[in-house]
């Protein structure tokens, strides 16, 4: 216990006044807030997971919610408040980060599973108490866990369309994103947006159910299916976007005030007409895809990437539900002029890390290089080759 105390860089709630590393963040003021909003809704427990409305991976700043009520700043974690207690689910790859980041008005869990995080709301909620969350924030198969792991248990899941920490976190919640979103040149397209929809209209066609319409949720498949690029999300060249592609007609919903005008002519050089794409206003797919689903249609979609609050809009009888939509699958097989200059664009990455290497071999010798340095040149010399719109991901930097 000795060595475990002297450690000053993260939390010790057991002490009295308990230990803060510098790095933890005093979240008393946002819990006070969110728990008088939580009472003015009747709700008990209130779940905020660390995703956005398209499931993304990565995510950006306006959507670190979990982030912005724990100071917890990990990829992947799920926090969940009650009037009395608060707790922070996260995987091992982050314990020690949530051990220097929160204060001690949280609890930490150290595992993933909904199981468990249903197990503490049942200990922490009474029978008759409602458990809320914003549906547009967790998939269709999260919903369903926490559906089952409640269910006969007295305690109602009630979804709620204002979220609770967005009304908290106010003026000072980052603004939503205004870069500009633009054409990728046809030399780096291994087809036209044409002929992408061309093709997942084939499948539709030949589809056993005959799908009148496939929704897309997942930014990638948007993306991918127009030729578009953005940079709302650090690290991923994605925009902000729905898209409904009907056997006759194409709706977009993005902020199209962001779209460069070689963009919007691209798409709208088949209008009118079933190649020609209807811009919309993005929080507008809600509301679109419920008047369409009064039709006589069938909506094809993925499940992997659509979050139970637009799923929900669908009537089931309408629904065509797989894992991954006709678009992600289409998107994961690359043709040959794909694969050309994938492998182009490997070879230019190698000699960025070839240069890299042989610059190390000279430098840290001299005792002048350390992780952060080395980091900055490597994202530097990729930076030079051709091509280059940044890295993937921050990079991971090591040695020893």
């Amino acid at each position: 216990a000795g060595a475990a105390s002297a450690r000053t860089d993260v939390r010790d709630c057991s002490t009295d006044p308990p230990y803060l590393p510098p790095t933890a963040t005093n979240t008393t003021a946002q819990l006070a807030t969110l728990r008088a909003t939580m009472r003015a809704h009747s709700v008990h427990a209130y779940i905020v997971p660390s995703t956005d409305a398209h499931m993304s991976e990565y995510i950006a700043e306006r959507d670190a919610r979990l982030g912005w009520l724990t100071g917890f700043t990990g990829s992947a974690g799920t926090g969940v408040v009650t009037q009395d207690r608060a707790a922070l689910w996260t995987d091992s790859r982050y314990w020690t980060q949530a051990e220097r980041q929160l204060d001690c008005n949280w609890e930490l869990q150290r595992t993933t599973w909904i199981e468990s995080i249903a197990l503490w709301i049942l200990e922490a909620v009474p029978a008759g108490g409602n458990v809320s969350l914003d549906p547009f924030l967790f998939s269709i198969d999260t919903w369903n866990s926490y559906s089952r792991a409640l269910h006969g248990s007295g305690r109602t899941l009630r979804p709620i369309e204002t979220n609770l920490v967005d009304q908290v976190w106010g003026d000072q919640r980052p603004p939503p994103a205004s870069g500009e979103i633009y054409s990728l040149p046809a030399a780096f397209t291994g087809s036209s947006w044409q002929e992408k929809v061309a093709g997942i209209r084939a499948q539709m066609e030949q589809h056993v159910r005959r799908p009148t319409a496939v929704l897309l949720s997942g930014l990638e498949e948007t993306a991918w299916l127009f030729n578009l690029r953005g940079d709302d999300i650090p690290y991923n060249p994605v925009f902000y976007s729905y898209t409904l592609l009907t056997t006759t007609t194409i709706s977009l919903f993005v902020d199209e005030g962001r779209l460069a005008a070689a963009a919007r002519q691209s798409l709208q050089a088949g209008c009118p007409g079933p190649l020609c794409v209807e811009l919309q206003e993005y929080r507008q797919a809600g509301a679109h895809l419920h008047r369409y689903a009064q039709g006589n249609v069938t909506i094809w979609l993925g499940t992997e990437y659509t979050t139970y609050g637009l799923y929900g809009v669908i009537p089931q009888e309408k629904l065509l539900e797989d894992r991954y939509s006709p678009v992600m699958l289409a998107k994961a097989v690359k043709n040959p002029k794909e694969q050309e200059l994938l492998r182009a664009a490997h070879v230019r990455d190698a000699v960025a890390v070839i240069q890299y290497l042989v610059w190390l071999e000279k430098m840290v010798p001299q005792g002048r290089v350390d992780e952060f340095s080395g980091a900055r040149h490597v994202d530097a010399l990729r930076q030079a080759q051709e091509h280059s719109r940044g890295p993937s991901f921050q990079s991971i930097s090591a040695s020893g």
